[in-house]
């Protein structure tokens, strides 16, 4: 591979993969290396991704950023969680909260003590009473905890936190380029990208190049023809109408998903409007009826016309080929269900600056690049696949085709292993946590056939105390916590608002 020296960096595109890239390498290795961003204002950027989870705190401790300024100027609300809304069926809603529900012994998590309690004819609550997130997101309530025990994310406008970050990585030394790019010079010899040539004829040149051009992929795929693994026979929806909105009521600190017979809708409320959009098959819905579709049924006034986006659910066969590494929709897709869009851009950045090649490019880095992303990005597609599968709809055509899809061998695996024995196991890169499986299992509508054995170690009597004990713990935290809407105004209004 090229032994070079990598001392000039090169993002193409901006928005928030663009900027969080810049942000983050500039802060980590600005001293050492140029970096320049290209980016035209005449391109809109796809900018809905307005919804994050929890990792996104420690990309900011990275960055140095102060949480009360950040939140006031991308107009930012808090998040605990998801609301599913008719997605096990029709009037069957639950919450996939941030947090954990009670104590885990060592042998067995919290769920096999109340599965065995159900079973066992001794009285519970629901599941989600047991934990304070859960039960705070449903009471609308939220506070900055003492020793970070609380988990919990943002709601953040995408357009206003791509210009914070610009900031912050103009501080740390990154250089903006303003142009459309025309051309993606190739070297002669090896293949490799040598220099971007702009409409205005200037040519940018380079020793690492990040694409961050979305969809369009302009140096990974079109340039370095690196090919796509089509994900839509697992995951059908294809098309995605986004508005805003005027915000009725007080802002509340999780994420609506409410399933609808083609796909579903988001809100996600900010301090000032609410986002809005609506996931669909094209298969089954037009896209003129998905935008009336998502017009007759939002909270609020319109405060745009609603737009349609385009995309096919997958994955770039590699993120990192030569001098090329691809961030954010350029690399893949998978629809912003779990929130996951600025997290995989987060990783990539994070994975990128570990592997960082400063005394040349080397296969072994990029083979370790390619195989990491691959497998967190596959755990990411099966758990977002498992909300579909597992469902009692059967409503629409849409909904029996998810039914009876085939699905990957690794998920049918995690399925039928929480369905025997009520175990769940997370792998090395998986990002979402054994108690995230949990929830969205039982959610949809699975329950375990049996529990861990040692809850049998337990009489009645202590096991009724336990589960008590467990859910007066959870409310007393969630009782002293101010609404929502109040801490946002104490603690971080925007003066947008």
């Amino acid at each position: 591979m090229n032994k070079k020296r990598i001392k000039k960096v090169v993002i193409a595109g901006g928005g928030t993969a663009g900027w969080m890239t810049a942000a983050l390498v500039s802060k980590s290795l600005g001293a050492k290396i140029d970096l320049t961003l290209i980016e035209s204002d005449a391109i809109p950027t796809v900018g809905v991704g307005e919804a994050t989870i929890p990792p996104i705190i420690n990309f900011h401790k990275v960055l140095d950023l102060g949480e009360k300024e950040f939140m006031s100027r991308v107009n930012g609300t808090f998040k605990l969680g998801i609301s599913f809304e008719g997605w096990h069926d029709i009037d069957k809603d639950y919450v996939h909260s941030f947090g954990f529900a009670g104590k885990s012994n060592w042998a067995a998590e919290f769920h096999h003590f109340w599965v065995g309690a159900k079973k066992r004819g001794i009285e519970v609550s629901v599941y989600g009473d047991y934990c304070a997130e859960h039960l705070a997101a449903r009471k609308s309530k939220f506070a900055i905890m003492p020793k970070n025990s609380f988990n919990y994310a943002y709601h953040l406008d995408a357009g206003l936190y791509a210009k914070y970050l610009r900031e912050v990585s103009e501080k740390y030394g990154a250089v903006r380029k303003e142009g459309k790019i025309a051309k993606v010079n190739l070297d002669a010899d090896d293949g490799a990208i040598q220099s971007l040539s702009l409409e205005s004829g200037e040519v940018i040149e380079g020793d690492l190049f990040i694409d961050c051009t979305g969809f369009k992929a302009l140096l990974i795929g079109e340039a370095l023809q690196v090919g796509y693994d089509d994900w839509s026979h697992w995951l059908p929806c294809n098309s995605a109408v986004a508005a805003q909105t005027e915000l009725t009521g007080q802002p509340v600190p999780y994420t609506r998903s409410i399933a609808r017979p083609f796909g579903w809708q988001w809100r996600i409320p900010l301090q000032d409007r609410a986002g809005n959009g609506l996931v669909y098959c094209s298969d089954y819905l037009s896209d003129e009826d998905a935008k009336n579709y998502l017009s007759q049924n939002v909270e609020g006034k319109l405060r745009n016309e609603p737009r349609v986006i385009k995309f096919t659910t997958g994955s770039r066969q590699q993120h990192w080929k030569k001098n090329c590494v691809a961030i954010g929709l350029s690399s893949g897709f998978l629809e912003p269900l779990e929130s996951t869009s600025i997290h995989l851009i987060q990783r990539a950045i994070t994975r990128l600056v570990q592997l960082f090649p400063s005394d040349g490019v080397r296969q072994s880095q990029i083979d370790e690049f390619n195989q990491q992303c691959r497998d967190e990005v596959e755990s990411i597609r099966d758990f977002i696949i498992l909300h579909y599968h597992v469902t009692e709809r059967d409503d629409s055509d849409f909904w029996r085709y998810c039914r009876g899809m085939s699905v990957p061998d690794s998920l049918a695996h995690r399925i039928q292993l929480f369905n025997e024995t009520g175990k769940i196991f997370k792998k090395d890169l998986d990002l979402f946590a054994e108690e995230s499986w949990l929830q969205v299992m039982m959610g949809q509508g699975l329950m375990p056939e049996s529990y861990h054995p040692v809850v049998d170690t337990m009489s009645d009597e202590s096991l009724a105390k336990f589960m008590r004990d467990t859910n007066q713990s959870a409310k007393q935290k969630v009782d002293r916590l101010p609404e929502h809407h109040e801490f946002i105004d104490y603690y971080c209004k925007s003066k947008m608002v």
